[in-house]
């Protein structure tokens, strides 16, 4: 169930960030720039991005 987590946190924060970059105008399913101003988005997005992977490393981890 945490893995499920941290690829969630990874596909939002990847797209929402190459939504951004791309210069798309829509926000589309993207959580973080539905709920944050325009200026924290790309911020946002970078952190759940390195937030998922961290989950996902410490899950790999954990396993062994």
């Amino acid at each position: 169930m945490i893995e499920l987590l941290g690829i969630l946190l990874v596909v939002q924060g990847g797209g929402g960030l190459l939504n951004r970059l791309l210069g798309a105008h829509s926000p589309s399913w993207f959580v973080q720039l539905h709920v944050l101003p325009p200026s924290l988005h790309v911020v946002a997005s970078v952190v759940m991005v390195l937030a998922g992977a961290a989950v996902l490393a410490g899950t790999r981890k954990r396993r062994g």
